[in-house]
């Protein structure tokens, strides 16, 4: 296993931003890691103005739900059914609110209905026609589900519905070559963030995965799973199989393994091997500290990453990038 990236240096304000650990076929790769950069790039605007850490990492994923070449918002993948349901959580470690939503429609990005949820009503979670009601309250524009939906998106739905592939076959290979579904790989998008004044935030979106039940919900919504905050230790987003995931708490695990002594970079790679080990499955995590150190992690083929801070700019996809 390659080395996972980390901080070289201890910094203050850092954004990390990640597109979806899979099987990225090359096609996609230029568009994946100019995306994670873009998004980045608008977190850390956010960050230099003296901005949250919540508003930062809503603003990353924003950029990556309204980017079709990512797997949330506009470009979301199809269910069973041929439809778009999505799941988002946004959390915040200051104060360990958060907002979560699943299996919504018609919302572009369920990032910034997931804070509506934290922020407008008394609740955490909220789940189909109800969260989609929040959106209108709140006076935003829904848009049609054919408006979410891309060539992409139709044409992996017509090869899931021709070979059957499952959601179980995707992320359970640990051999990238085993991963031969990758095609239908779409996956997660997720930023963690610390601001200057030392809070930290997570948040991570999804439309699943080509082909799911219809109904499904997989670790992204679900607090602990799919991102997991709080000002003492850091902030974490995962991405990959989400019901080995959702299994071992993976976000929540990774923090752990720092309040026990190990780095962010030790604790990501720990976490998904252990993940691997007990149930199986790959992935990916993001993980950053108040004090601006960041790890970064992942068992696929590839996973587009990018990494905003005072001292300048990192991305990357391939397994060895993270020596950079």
């Amino acid at each position: 296993l390659a080395k996972p990236y980390s901080c070289s240096d201890a910094m203050a304000a850092c954004v990390v931003v990640h597109g979806g650990a899979w099987a990225i076929p090359d096609t996609l790769v230029v568009a994946n890691v100019t995306g994670v950069q873009e998004a980045a790039d608008k977190a850390w605007t956010v960050l230099s103005a003296n901005g949250s850490a919540l508003s930062a990492v809503e603003a990353a994923i924003r950029c990556l739900e309204d980017n079709p070449s990512f797997n949330a918002g506009t470009g979301a993948v199809l269910n069973e059914a041929g439809k778009v349901e999505m799941d988002a959580i946004l959390m915040n470690g200051k104060d360990l609110k958060c907002g979560a939503v699943a299996c919504v429609s018609g919302v572009p990005n369920p990032v910034t209905l997931a804070r509506l949820v934290m922020e407008k009503t008394d609740h955490v979670m909220m789940v189909g026609s109800g969260a989609e009601r929040l959106w209108d309250e709140a006076g935003f524009q829904r848009i049609s589900n054919e408006s979410l939906v891309t060539e992409a998106a139709k044409e992996e739905f017509q090869q899931f519905k021709k070979f059957h592939n499952t959601v179980d076959n995707l992320f359970k290979s640990q051999s990238a070559d085993e991963m031969s579904t990758g095609s239908l790989g779409h996956e997660t998008v997720g930023a963690v963030a610390v601001d200057n004044d030392g809070n930290v935030a997570c948040g991570t979106s999804t439309g699943g995965i080509t082909g799911k039940r219809v109904g499904r919900v997989g670790d992204v919504p679900i607090i602990g799973a799919g991102g997991y905050c709080d000002n003492a230790v850091g902030a974490a987003s995962t991405t990959g199989y989400g019901e080995s995931i959702l299994k071992v708490t993976l976000a929540r695990k990774a923090l752990w393994l720092i309040e026990h002594g190990k780095s962010p970079k030790e604790a990501a790679q720990t976490a998904l091997e252990e993940m691997h080990e007990k149930v199986g499955g790959c992935g990916g995590i993001i993980i950053v500290k108040p004090d601006g150190c960041t790890g970064i992690h992942f068992t696929t083929k590839r996973m587009p990453w990018a990494v905003c801070s005072q001292h300048g700019r990192k991305h990357g996809i391939e397994p060895e990038d993270l020596h950079q």
